[in-house]
């Protein structure tokens, strides 16, 4: 069972990123503030989630929330400041549009830079251990699936809206054949032979 609080403060917020480890398109993140009688079933990892239940969940997360706000950090901004960087600015950028600001942040994962003195804990796996983490990490998912599927009409040859642009046996065979897109990201590895040189 998912738990509501890592703190004593009563406006806690989660938050997650989603497609650090893609080729193509933003990294995205949400942060959000839930009301301290929120419960949920189904809420969790949103890795562990059916698209069917993400699905469902959003507009109960966003209906519920006290605030909730969601960032796309794009691959120009990925490729200048790297990805680790680029996701927690995203992070950052997501909490500072919430309306109130939180009085205490709960990150997924093992790294964060501080923001406006804001007291905070990385927990690893936290979008399995906690719900507003889980709740954040289902809306960076949808809002990034959502736009893969925009960008997907304008490439359909990538098949972005089943891969969402994940390095996959597919993706990578469209790249090879293709090549690189203006929503690749030139700083990753988009071919696993990059490193060989040609003797």
């Amino acid at each position: 069972m998912l738990k509501l609080k890592y703190s004593k403060f009563e406006l806690e917020c989660g938050t997650d990123e989603a497609g650090r480890g893609c080729l193509a398109g933003p990294v995205t993140a949400a942060a959000v503030i839930l009301p301290k009688n929120f419960k949920n079933k189904i809420l969790n990892d949103s890795k562990q989630l059916s698209k069917i239940n993400r699905d469902f969940l959003k507009p109960i997360i966003e209906d519920n929330a006290i605030s909730f706000a969601f960032t796309h950090i794009f691959e120009d901004e990925i490729d200048k400041i790297n990805i680790l960087n680029a996701s927690i600015l995203a992070m950052q950028s997501s909490i500072l549009k919430l309306h109130p600001l939180p009085e205490f942040i709960i990150v997924d994962g093992n790294r964060f830079k501080p923001l406006e003195n804001i007291p905070f804990k990385t927990i690893v796996k936290g979008d399995s251990k906690f719900l507003s983490i889980a709740a954040a990490s289902v809306l960076a998912k949808t809002y990034r699936d959502a736009y893969m599927h925009k960008i997907h009409e304008e490439f359909p040859m990538y098949n972005w809206k089943q891969n969402k642009g994940y390095p996959t046996k597919e993706h990578r065979e469209a790249i090879r054949k293709y090549g690189a897109t203006k929503y690749h990201r030139k700083s990753f590895r988009l071919l696993p032979e990059q490193l060989k040189l040609e003797l």
